[in-house]
């Protein structure tokens, strides 16, 4: 989602090569997040190929700065523990 977060939409064949996964484990996510909500799959053609595209949703960009404020809380709990033992 982090990557989707940076376009308007990216072809599958991007997302997958970007992200470093293969099709089959790229697919499995996808249909994970579209079922949740997170993103849009939609199909069409470039050239003579069809291809997949995936779009981030407004509600999946909601999810994803929920999550990333969580882990900035994490870490900013993190370090605030490791101060305080070291002083």
């Amino acid at each position: 989602m982090a990557f989707l977060s940076g376009c308007v939409e990216a072809d599958f064949a991007l997302v997958r090569d970007r992200c470093e996964l293969s099709d089959s484990a790229l697919s499995k996510i996808a249909k994970t997040l579209e079922e949740a909500g997170y993103i849009d799959v939609g199909k069409g053609r470039a050239g003579r190929k069809v291809r997949t595209w995936l779009a981030l949703t407004p509600e999946g960009g909601n999810a994803l700065a929920a999550h990333l404020d969580a882990l900035q809380a994490v870490a900013a709990a993190a370090r605030s523990s490791a101060s305080t033992r070291l002083t």
